[in-house]
């Protein structure tokens, strides 16, 4: 039986997780690394209370889904993107930090956007022609 974690509990599993930052995305805790969001309160507003959103592929995301519907959901806001929602007070603290760690992991290993020349050259001082 889960014990019924916290937002701190999501605070110290990110903590573990090397180049994690905390932040805030619409004015809600969130979890990034090199930039990109892994893990936010779920704030929309059919969202249920002390949820919380991790990116993960949306074939993943349905098989969790389809497997404990109890502890992962999904609501019409958030099926377009690469996310689950998961139901803190449900979540084993293992799974919890499993999801966590998969998101991290595709974090970690996207390559940065590319910058057009212009945007180089505005960081470099130097001018695009």
């Amino acid at each position: 039986m889960p014990a019924g974690l916290t937002f701190a509990d999501v605070r110290k599993i990110a903590r573990t997780l090397d180049g994690t930052e905390e932040a805030t995305a619409y004015g809600a805790f969130c979890l990034k690394v090199k930039k990109k969001m892994i893990a936010c309160v779920a704030i929309n507003k059919d969202a249920e209370p002390n949820s919380l959103m991790i990116r993960m592929p949306i074939d993943q995301r349905d098989a969790l889904i389809a497997e404990e519907p109890d502890v992962y959901y999904l609501k019409p806001h958030y099926e377009p993107y690469p996310c689950v929602l998961v139901r803190l007070g449900k979540v084993h603290r293992d799974a919890l930090r499993d999801l966590l760690t998969g998101a991290w992991r595709q974090a970690a290993a996207a390559k940065p956007p590319r910058r057009s020349p212009r945007a180089r050259a505005k960081r470099s001082g130097a001018r695009a022609d």
